[in-house]
C-alpha cells in the first residue's frame, strides 16, 4: 500500500465544514521544511490529498491550521489577540498507508485523531 496523507477542518460551534483555511504542511526532521500548502473547500476538506503518495515518507510532520483567519472572517474571533491563531498539530507517519488528521475547530479550542 502507498501512503498518503489526507485532512479536513470542522467548525464544531457553527456545526459545518470550516471552509477558506489556509493549511501548511511541513516535513520534521534536522530541519523544519515547508513542503505543502493548501485551503480547504466548502466541504472543510483540501481539494486532493495535501500529501500525495508520489512523496510520501514516513517520518514526522506538522500541519499548520491557519484558524485566525477563518474566525475573523466568519466573526467569531473575540478581542485580539485572538485566543487561537495558528494551530499545529505535530504527528508521526510510521508506515505507507492511508492517514488522515483532522481538526475539530472552534474558537476557544480544538481537538484531533487520527481519522479514516
Amino acid at each position: 500500500m502507498t501512503g498518503y496523507l489526507t485532512t479536513h477542518v470542522l467548525d464544531t460551534a457553527r456545526g459545518r465544514p470550516a471552509e477558506g483555511i489556509a493549511i501548511a504542511l511541513y516535513r520534521i526532521g534536522g530541519t523544519r521544511e515547508k513542503i505543502a500548502e493548501a485551503v480547504t473547500n466548502a466541504d472543510g476538506r483540501t481539494d486532493k490529498p495535501i500529501l500525495p503518495a508520489e512523496i510520501f515518507q514516513v517520518g514526522t510532520y506538522e500541519l499548520v491550521f491557519f484558524a485566525g483567519d477563518y474566525l475573523r472572517r466568519t466573526g467569531q474571533a473575540g478581542a485580539d489577540p485572538l485566543f487561537l491563531d495558528q494551530v499545529p498539530i505535530r504527528f508521526g507517519m510510521a508506515e505507507a498507508s492511508h492517514y488522515h488528521v483532522p481538526l475539530l475547530l472552534s474558537p476557544y479550542g480544538y481537538s484531533t485523531y487520527r481519522g479514516s
